[in-house]
C-alpha cells in the first residue's frame, strides 16, 4: 500500500521556533518528526512513501536521498495546492489501489492493521481514523451514524467538548481522486469530503483509542517532544 504524507504546508504558526525547515522536519533529538512518523508506519509493514512537498522541499529531498530500507518518492507542488490538491498532484506516482494518507505534522499511534481491516470489511471508499478529543473547538468534529458512517464534518464550535476528531490519517480507494480537480487549491476537509459524503454512503469513521499529537504550534511541538523523545541518559 502506498503511503502519502502531506508535507507541503508553510507552517506559519511554528515559524518562530522552526524557521529553517518545513514543519515535518522539526527536530526530535537530532531526528526529524517525519522520521518518527515513517518509523511508525514501517512498524505495520509499509515501505513505499510518497512525500507531498512544497515549502522548502529540498530539505526533505536531501534528507531522504539514498535511504535504502524504504522507497521514497518526492511529489512536489510548485504553488500551494492544499491537502486535496497535493494528493491529486501525486497521482502519477501512485501504484496501489488503496492509499494511506497522513498529515506530516501529526501522529496518532493507533492500530493501523485494525483500521485497514475495518476499511476492507465496510467496503469503504473513504475511512477516517478518529480520536477522542477534549478540545474539538480547535479541531472541529466528525459526526457518525449508528453504523459508523460519516454524516457530517462540524467546523470548530465554541463550547463543544468530548467529540471525535480526525486523527489526520485516512484510507482512500483511488476513486476518491475523481472528486479532486487537478491544479486547483483544495482542502480535503472543506472541499472534498463533504461532496464525497453527499454523493456516496461508503464513507466511515474508525474510532480508535489513541491520542493525536500534532506539532502545529510551539506549545504543541514541545508537548510532542516531551511525549515522543526518550529521556536522555545522565
Amino acid at each position: 500500500m502506498d503511503v502519502l504524507i502531506l508535507c507541503g504546508g508553510l507552517g506559519t504558526r511554528l515559524r518562530e521556533v522552526v524557521s529553517d525547515r518545513p514543519k515535518p522536519m522539526a527536530e526530535f533529538q537530532d531526528r526529524p518528526f517525519l522520521d518518527l512518523l515513517i518509523d511508525y508506519f514501517q512498524g505495520f509493514g509499509l515501505s513505499r512513501f510518497i512525500l507531498c512537498t512544497g515549502f522548502q522541499a529540498d530539505v526533505i529531498r536531501d534528507h531522504y536521498t539514498g535511504r535504502q530500507d524504504i522507497e521514497v518518492v518526492i511529489s512536489h507542488e510548485e504553488f500551494p495546492l492544499g491537502t486535496a490538491g497535493a494528493i491529486k498532484n501525486a497521482e502519477p506516482h501512485l501504484q496501489s489501489g488503496t492509499l494511506l494518507v497522513a498529515n506530516g505534522d501529526s501522529l496518532c499511534r493507533a492500530d493501523l492493521q485494525a483500521f485497514a481491516e475495518f476499511h476492507r470489511e465496510q467496503k469503504a471508499l473513504l475511512s477516517i481514523l478518529l480520536a477522542k478529543s477534549d478540545d474539538p473547538e480547535d479541531y472541529g468534529s466528525v459526526g457518525l451514524d449508528e453504523e459508523q458512517r460519516i454524516i457530517s464534518f462540524e467546523e470548530k464550535q465554541l463550547g463543544q467538548r468530548h467529540a471525535y476528531v480526525s486523527a489526520g490519517i485516512y484510507l482512500f480507494e483511488r476513486k476518491v481522486l475523481h472528486y479532486i480537480t487537478p491544479e486547483i487549491k483544495q482542502s480535503l476537509e472543506y472541499d472534498v469530503f463533504p461532496q464525497l459524503i453527499k454523493a456516496n454512503d461508503r464513507c466511515y469513521g474508525y474510532t480508535g483509542q489513541a491520542e493525536v499529537l500534532d506539532i502545529g504550534t510551539p506549545q504543541r511541538l514541545q508537548r510532542a517532544r516531551n511525549e515522543l523523545s526518550p529521556p536522555s541518559s545522565s
